[in-house]
């Protein structure tokens, strides 16, 4: 995929798994959760024995807020998760199903996006002589990157989205995302009552590929860091009334503190407009529920998605008159 090609970093095909891979189910996101907590000082073979408990233990945490967790009708590990939290079994016997069931097709499919394996590994499957899987030294060094940090927010962020969407019933209904500014949250409505759904920088980030999206230096998620990100939008809130749907999920970026600081009311420049295509793209390969909000808010095909940015562009120039150009931070990745 362009997405990873053109910056092939270990953590952009990492972002490539949790992005686009195939839901189905979200084991994949549990996968990626319980790595994120394995020792990465001791052995590189991981048991499932230890893969189970925090495998399980983020599987029945997300179950308590959305209770589905697959597109099929059923699941009998799922079933044995939501005994688990209704207190009907013991976490021994969780963590003996887990290592029966849980693993079936995760491991298989986690490498997988666009019917394709990506060209990094970060494990090999050992299960048949060794009950596990075995780490790579891709997984190490993933560890060792500076956006390493980022990765467990925007996991968590991305699994909320597509749970959110099932739950909807994302082909029945098209899931609207929105942002609200004061909580920096996404939501939805649910018979037009507002329903939080997950933080808007955690979601945006990945995409980003953990970077401003105007000067393309390293951001952050970790609340309190001196580099955390700013939600910012791209055509300022003061053209509000000159362009459709400021708020909408296609108009908001991640900028460091400079950038978003720095333009104040001013409109990016033109060349930006194609940066933010761009990004708006890898929004409609992620698929639900993304996809869907994109395609309600600017158009059904490419070209009605860059008319739509153009028409909005030179609305709010026609306002704000000024434009603003960033100076470049970082290599320009998308």
């Amino acid at each position: 995929m362009e997405f990873y090609q053109a910056d092939p970093t270990l953590e952009n095909y990492w972002r490539g798994v949790i992005l686009f891979g195939r839901n189905v189910a979200s084991y994949k996101f549990a996968l990626a959760s319980a790595l994120y907590e394995v020792d990465k000082t001791g052995s590189d073979l991981i048991t499932l024995d230890q893969l189970a408990g925090p495998f399980s233990r983020h599987l029945c945490e997300h179950l308590k807020h959305a209770p589905k967790q697959i597109t099929s009708r059923s699941s009998k590990f799922l079933e044995t998760c939501l005994k688990f939290n209704r207190g009907e079994i013991t976490h021994a016997q969780l963590i003996e199903a887990t290592v029966r069931l849980g693993f079936n097709n995760v491991i298989d499919a986690f490498h997988y996006v666009n019917q394709g394996e990506i060209d990094k590994r970060f494990f090999v499957d050992e299960r048949k002589t060794s009950n596990g899987i075995r780490l790579t030294d891709n997984f190490y060094l993933l560890g060792e990157r500076l956006q390493y940090k980022n990765l467990a927010f925007e996991t968590n962020a991305r699994w909320n989205l597509v749970e959110q969407a099932w739950s909807m019933g994302i082909s029945r209904n098209i899931l609207g995302v929105e942002f609200d500014e004061d909580n920096q949250l996404l939501f939805t409505k649910v018979n037009a009552r507002r329903v939080g759904i997950t933080s808007c920088r955690d979601s945006l980030n990945g995409y980003q590929k953990g970077r401003c999206f105007y000067c393309f230096k390293p951001v952050s998620l970790v609340p309190g860091d001196a580099a955390l990100a700013d939600v910012d939008h791209f055509v300022p809130w003061a053209a509000r009334n000159e362009v459709t749907n400021v708020n909408g999920v296609w108009n908001l970026v991640l900028a460091c503190r400079c950038c978003n600081r720095g333009k104040s009311a001013r409109l990016p420049d033109l060349r930006l407009l194609q940066r933010l295509h761009t990004r708006n793209e890898y929004f409609i390969q992620s698929k639900l529920p993304l996809h869907e909000t994109i395609v309600l808010q600017t158009g059904q095909r490419p070209e009605a998605r860059k008319s739509f940015l153009q028409r909005n562009w030179q609305a709010a120039l026609d306002k704000l008159i000024h434009t603003w150009k960033p100076n470049a931070e970082g290599e320009a990745t998308f």
